[in-house]
């Protein structure tokens, strides 16, 4: 997939096949318009396109106060629709300014600057100042334009009933199976490893101290969690503590790994989490003795898990 930033050295397509939105998790409500966007691409040899807009509109117009949390990161957005097969990635910063543009001009200056021959969207889907621009716009004013405009109706989409909200209300719940569900692939989260206390050290579960790279990430529930390691090209299995550590009177929330069969010193570097399946929720042991026995047996737990489901 080729990432554009922006349009400026955009060459114009032949046959260009267009959708547009945030995309926010690439969730299976997603992908019904992406596989769509592919089946036209092939009936009529056109090259696949994806526009979505950065940041977020709701951080930009909120000026950063909003309380929204995110699937995807920019990266993982970018990831995702890699493997969703699609031909160009074109990114368009989100402002102010932006938000003024009309329906018009975003037709003029991106859909037909792109070559757009086919115009895919959802029946929710909005553009231009005010969220003004949308199916009923296009259709009344399609004798201007040099593509065709075709809308996934609203039954084959609520047919799978999913949405970024649910899938954002059920990681706030720990409810990562169902989250996991609804994406069609497994959430995820990075983060740079930082130095802690080293508590889990002295536990005989040494962990590594992450730090999420994108402060509106969407965090899951407090707890511990099976997941799947990613450190540089090689996988790892583990089990990830999400919480303030009551046991230590501990109120910093914090994201501590801790990676199986593995003694690397990997401060400054990133890793890449995948959750499998919640184990537990957070809880307040009356020893730290008691706590590492609650550790030996969560760490047998999560073992089950991913041997036994997710090889």
């Amino acid at each position: 997939m080729k990432v554009h930033q922006g349009l400026s050295e955009f060459q114009s397509l032949d046959c260009a096949i267009v959708t547009s939105g945030t995309f926010d998790g690439v969730h299976i409500g997603h992908q019904k318009i992406l596989n769509r966007l592919k089946e036209v691409a092939k009936e009529i040899n056109g090259e696949t396109v994806v526009i979505t807009l950065h940041p977020h509109p709701r951080i930009v117009l909120s000026k950063g106060k909003t309380d929204l949390k995110l699937l995807s990161t920019l990266d993982e957005k970018i990831q995702l629709l890699t493997q969703q097969g699609i031909h160009h990635l074109v990114i368009l910063e989100f402002t102010s300014n932006f938000s003024q543009m009309s329906p018009e001009d975003f037709i003029e200056h991106i859909y037909q600057k792109i070559g757009t021959k086919r115009l895919v969207i959802g029946y929710d889907h909005r553009f231009g100042k005010n969220r003004e621009g949308g199916f009923d716009y296009l259709q009344a004013r399609a004798s201007q334009f040099d593509f065709e405009v075709e809308e996934i109706p609203r039954h084959d989409i609520d047919s799978v009933g999913i949405s970024s909200t649910k899938i954002r209300n059920a990681l706030l719940a720990g409810d990562i199976q169902t989250a996991n569900q609804y994406l069609g692939s497994l959430y995820t989260l990075s983060g740079e490893v930082m130095h802690g206390d080293k508590i889990g050290r002295t536990l005989g579960f040494p962990t590594a101290n992450l730090k999420s790279s994108e402060i509106h990430k969407l965090i899951p529930a407090d707890g511990i969690y099976a997941v799947k390691i990613q450190h540089q090209t090689t996988h790892y299995k583990g089990m990830l503590y999400i919480g303030t550590r009551p046991t230590l009177e501990d109120n910093t929330r914090k994201i501590e790994v801790n990676i199986f069969d593995f003694n690397q010193d990997i401060y400054g570097e990133i890793l890449n989490i995948s959750f499998v399946e919640k184990i537990r929720n957070d809880a307040q042991f009356v020893s730290l003795e008691v706590m590492k026995e609650q550790l030996k047996q969560d760490g047998i737990q999560a073992k089950k898990i991913l041997n036994s489901n997710y090889e």
